[in-house]
């Protein structure tokens, strides 16, 4: 999908920062203590910032999606056997809702909605179309982790429910280049793909 960037109402444009939370970035998360780490995750965050600053002060909203388990009995979380096959270091307190390495990594804080998630796609099980419906947002600009598995997922179940979209190719990262890339290719049938420094010169004219 191509076209010319245009954001000609702003307070209908959210960015959304797919799954940026402490314990899949922050050296102390879970995913650190694993050894599941990629410098171009890490570098996300800061590469966000400017947009993100540049969205809230034209009106736009900022939303996060965060990746859940949830507690079972005796507090262990329920784990699908494939993470649990990838991610064997998951253990209890990891991914709690409510917790700090739930949470949004501090430098993309403030966040106007936060959407909790038990699979890859962001509106599966959750209250993320009713609240974006709510709110007015027709415009979703991507930005996250990982670009094959959070980030495509919402954005193609985004693009059936016919919501503009726009995808941060340099805004997103996965464990592989190679794997972002081919992702990203993916996802250009379905939703505009752009530059951070695009969207936001873009945005600057909204």
């Amino acid at each position: 999908m191509s076209g010319e960037l245009a954001f000609p109402d702003p307070t209908a444009t959210a960015l959304v920062l797919v799954d940026l939370q402490n314990d899949f970035i922050h050296p102390d998360g879970a995913y650190a203590r694993g050894g599941a780490k990629a410098a171009d995750i890490a570098a996300l965050p800061a590469r966000l910032v400017p947009l993100a600053e540049a969205i809230r002060a034209k009106g736009g909203w900022i939303v996060s999606t965060h990746f859940t388990l949830v507690p079972g009995r005796g507090g262990e979380p329920m784990i699908s056997p494939h993470l649990k096959a990838i991610r064997p270091f998951l253990r209890k307190g990891d991914f709690l809702s409510g917790g700090w390495g739930h949470d949004v990594v501090d430098a993309l804080q403030p966040i106007d909605i936060k959407v909790e998630k038990v699979a890859f796609s962001a509106f599966y099980m959750s209250r993320l179309e009713w609240v974006l419906r709510k709110a007015g947002i027709t415009t979703l600009i991507f930005g996250g982790i990982v670009t094959n598995g959070g980030v495509a997922s919402t954005v193609r179940d985004a693009h059936v429910r016919d919501l503009e979209t726009v995808v941060l190719e340099d805004g997103c990262a996965a464990f592989s280049e190679q794997v972002h890339r081919t992702a990203i290719d993916a996802l250009r049938p379905v939703s505009t793909v752009a530059t951070i420094a695009e969207v936001a010169a873009a945005w600057e004219s909204a």
